[in-house]
């Protein structure tokens, strides 16, 4: 004799587990590319790379790494400015573009463990 079942599926509870999977992810793929950014950051006096942050915008899923210093930009645009060594102009550009598949990686492991 077949048996029968009931599905209740609840589309927006699963989209806002999702959406909140994606934020947690992008959060994570922020800080990673972070770190990798202050291992090469211009460091003087360090203002600099201790001005470094990592954020996210859940409403729009978009996430930031900034540093907020006068000469951030300046560091990061001049390539003719001297840096110690190990340190470089791009400091954020260069290890955000390393970095791609990792950062897709951490936000795919994040909507993963939701959809469990």
């Amino acid at each position: 004799m077949p048996q029968g079942f009931r599905l209740r599926f609840n589309g927006r509870a699963v989209e806002g587990e999702i959406r909140a999977a994606a934020a947690r992810g992008l959060l994570l793929g922020a800080e990673y590319v972070l770190g990798e950014a202050q291992a090469v950051v211009p460091i003087d006096e360090a203002a600099l790379a201790r001005s470094g942050t990592a954020s996210v915008d859940e409403s729009t899923l978009t996430a930031a790494v900034s540093y907020d210093t006068p000469y951030a930009v300046a560091q990061h645009e001049r390539l003719d400015f001297r840096h110690a060594p190990g340190r470089t102009a791009k400091y954020l550009e260069r290890p955000l573009n390393a970095a791609r598949s990792e950062v897709a990686a951490l936000i795919a492991t994040q909507i993963q463990r939701a959809l469990r």
